[in-house]
């Protein structure tokens, strides 16, 4: 479809019809992203049981396995969002991911279900920078905090429906047909994957026919979405690939002459050594050669940045507000997506709740109450943002995020499954309200053409602490410590960190 036209002065601050329609679709866009992604947190006791895995191996499967290559595709794919069209963007990523969901019910053991993972994590990267860009030119800056947080409730729409549907389809399945008797002779589990990855494709078709908005429309002016020195978008984008993967790494490095080839032979030294050491120490190799290959593909294409397009690494990397909010936020993911991987299994195993009932109790709450905390969260932000300029939307995610630990330290510490559904609902809330005032702050402190860019960095922070690491981490902690429930806990540890890099904040955007 065509660019809509740039508005007029006299429109700049209204929010017309079509825009709300665009925020509707966008935002079943991302219910359907989290079910996809979500799906395997209810299904986790089967599929442990047919696989034959562990916590630190389901950590993998749910964090690391997806979360790795989401935030380095989101790099260059944030990048491709800023210089093509993002509606034909975002309809290939979202066939994509289906596709791949669709695929994870035909894995018949733990590298096959992996790798679909993988390719769920690619298809996704695509989704946030081209819906964040989106938002951001159909809302004028005073409305994109909740507008942002509107299209943010279909993470939390998503993640309870996906426990829902799982455990319903899963049961169902299973109660119908005998082992020995199931068609292709898929297990429960496996046809709850297949019935929600296929509606995506259909998805994708409506997504394909949304309208293409004028960039920077209410920042001062159009921008025009052109590649860096003329280059076409997609030969940028190859680029940009090149600058992440190896070994094409080193061929970019190397054409930034002998020193920066030396740098990044170094810096892979020392990130192999590491994750050597790790490896030793711990095991998991799968899990921690993913870590270094992302850790090692993340500084290649920084370094690049630096070099190639100094404006943007200054504005963005160089941006101590924005660094120490990325961060803060990727420690809070990181106890965040624990809790949201491992909740449903320590209902079922360690308090005995009924798989059925936990999906529809935790799925609905969820539901409910991260769609209100994430729509809270952004309202609030943009409220304190009136009042105290950026540095008020850091201090509402500092408050959310002292009371969703509080909730998660009742929730794993509790021996009571009433006290635990108890807790688990202001737990949804808060944990969503931080993502509700993170998400209109990094829109609104970078320039209009990188949005894009911002978004998938600030993903990289969230994606390559948060979720790579903090499944894994806390599985891990579960089978040393022979507690699920402690190892849940033992991620509390994380709070005095975020706390000071949320405060450091504040006072970087009150200087501003």
């Amino acid at each position: 479809m065509p660019p809509e036209p740039a508005p007029s002065p006299a429109a700049d601050h209204a929010v017309e019809p079509y825009a709300w329609r665009m925020l509707a679709v966008l935002m079943v866009v991302y219910v359907l992203n989290f079910v996809d992604r979500q799906l395997l947190t209810i299904l986790a006791p089967d599929l442990k049981r047919d696989l034959g895995i562990g916590d630190a191996e389901f950590g993998f499967l749910y964090g690391t396995a997806f979360g790795v290559f989401y935030a380095l595709f989101g790099i260059p794919l944030g990048k491709l969002a800023d210089r093509w069209s993002r509606v034909k963007l975002l309809t290939l990523g979202l066939s994509l991911w289906s596709a791949m969901t669709a695929l994870s019910g035909l894995s018949r053991n733990f590298a096959q279900i992996a790798a679909t993972r993988v390719g769920v994590g690619i298809g996704e990267a695509s989704a946030a920078p081209c819906a964040y860009s989106l938002i951001a030119d159909y809302f004028p800056p005073q409305r994109r905090a909740t507008a942002l947080g509107i299209y943010s409730a279909g993470l939390y729409v998503g993640a309870g429906i996906s426990m829902f549907l799982g455990s319903s389809i899963a049961t169902a399945w299973n109660e119908a047909f005998a082992p020995g008797t199931r068609p292709l002779g898929l297990a429960g589990w496996q046809a709850a994957f297949l019935a929600v990855g296929i509606p995506g494709l259909m998805l994708a078709f409506v997504v394909s026919r949304l309208r293409e908005p004028v960039r920077g429309r209410f920042d001062g002016g159009a921008v025009a979405a052109v590649a860096v020195d003329g280059t076409s978008p997609f030969r940028q984008f190859l680029i940009d690939v090149g600058e992440m993967l190896p070994p094409f790494t080193l061929l970019s490095a190397a054409r930034r002459g002998p020193r920066a080839l030396a740098g990044n032979l170094a810096m892979a030294a020392a990130i192999a050594l590491a994750m050597a050491g790790l490896v030793r120490w711990l095991g998991d190799p799968v899990q921690w050669i993913a870590v270094g290959v992302g850790l090692y593909a993340a500084i290649s294409w920084m370094t690049s940045l630096s070099a190639r397009d100094p404006a943007a690494f200054a504005d963005l990397l160089k941006s101590r507000a924005f660094v120490f909010v990325t961060l803060g936020y990727a420690l809070v993911s990181f106890v965040g997506y624990a809790s949201t991987a491992f909740t449903p299994l320590y209902a079922i195993e360690s308090l005995g709740a009924d798989p059925r009932n936990a999906g529809f109790i935790i799925g609905g709450m969820g539901a409910v109450g991260g769609s209100f905390g994430v729509i809270a969260g952004g309202i609030v932000a943009d409220r304190q943002s009136r009042r105290h300029g950026q540095a008020g939307r850091v201090g509402v995610i500092l408050g959310a995020t002292v009371l969703s630990m509080t909730s998660h330290a009742v929730i794993f510490s509790t021996d009571s499954l009433a006290l635990f559904y108890a807790a688990v609902l202001p737990g949804w809330v808060f944990t969503a309200a931080t993502l509700g005032g993170a998400a209109g702050l990094v829109v609104n402190i970078v320039r209009p053409d990188l949005r894009g860019t911002a978004t998938a960095v600030f993903l990289l922070g969230t994606n390559m602490i948060g979720l790579a690491l903090g499944p894994y981490t806390a599985g891990k902690l579960s089978e040393v410590l022979g507690s699920l429930g402690l190892g849940m806990l033992s991620l509390l540890a994380v709070v005095p960190a975020i706390v000071v890099l949320l405060v450091l904040a504040m006072r970087e955007l009150r200087k501003g």
